[in-house]
């Protein structure tokens, strides 16, 4: 792939795009000149940001509240979308939310929501909107997976595995459409200043020093302007040097680190 990223008379769906990384991926496409669509449950932020958007920008943005752990969400979107005549060229799935402690002790309805929107509810938009960015081949699929996506993490078991699935997925697709303009992306940020460790309830999971957004997003948009994207990158030289080091050590001995770092 030779041909630089396109941003202005694209549109991008970002969602999760209330606040953290969503609303830092919108408002730095918005400035490289991209219409979006924002997808998140609180309208209050979602219409916020968007005037705020369009009044610096001068870009379209269509707002989308929604619940994305429901089933079927990703049709809906993309039918909804269909009936305003706005077709995609990028999209990120953003919206995600962990958990922790341990699985004995975790509320199940909880945890049955978790896997449903980091990993049902990613799928499912991917799908309903995989073929038609093919079509276009200007954009990219960005899907964002985290540094715990790399080994597995005590304490937040269930966070880490839907994290390994995004990784793994996404990785995958990057290869199944390798041919195609699409850029495919896993973004694996680590610990990040966003709302993410107060919806946790705690910043023990934090390992290491915590990177602003407008940091994260940029590491994003610095690997889909590359000549050839990478179908994977990790923000930050200390969490790359710990995701390398996790994936070279033997399963029980990166197991056993992740553990003491969580519990600490």
């Amino acid at each position: 792939m030779s041909t630089p990223m396109t941003y202005s008379d694209t549109t991008a769906l970002i969602t999760g795009a209330s606040s953290g990384l969503g609303a830092e991926f919108a408002t730095q496409f918005a400035a490289r000149g991209a219409n979006l669509v924002l997808v998140a449950r609180r309208t209050d932020r979602l219409e916020a940001l968007a005037r705020t958007l369009r009044d610096t920008h001068g870009i379209n943005v269509t707002t989308l509240p929604k619940d994305l752990s429901v089933q079927g969400s990703g049709a809906e979107i993309r039918d909804e979308l269909a009936r305003r005549g706005i077709s995609l060229d990028t999209l990120i799935n953003n919206a995600g939310f962990a958990t922790s402690g341990p699985l004995a002790e975790e509320e199940p309805a909880v945890i049955a929501s978790e896997i449903s929107l980091n990993v049902a509810s990613l799928v499912d938009i991917t799908r309903a909107f995989l073929p038609e960015m093919l079509v276009t081949g200007k954009g990219a699929l960005v899907n964002v997976a985290s540094t715990a996506a790399f080994q597995p993490v005590p304490g937040m078991a269930v966070y880490g595995a839907t994290k390994a699935f995004v990784l793994s997925f996404t990785e995958a697709v990057a290869y199944e459409t390798k041919k195609s303009g699409l850029r495919v992306l896993a973004l694996c940020p680590g610990a990040t200043r966003t709302e993410f460790f107060d919806v946790l309830g705690s910043e023990a999971a934090a390992v290491g020093r915590l990177q602003s957004a407008s940091a994260v997003v940029e590491t994003a948009l610095r690997a889909l302007d590359r000549s050839t994207t990478p179908v994977s990158v990790v923000s930050g030289l200390g969490n790359r040097m710990l995701a390398g080091i996790a994936q070279r050590l033997p399963r029980q001995v990166s197991l056993a680190m992740a553990g003491n770092a969580v519990r600490e």
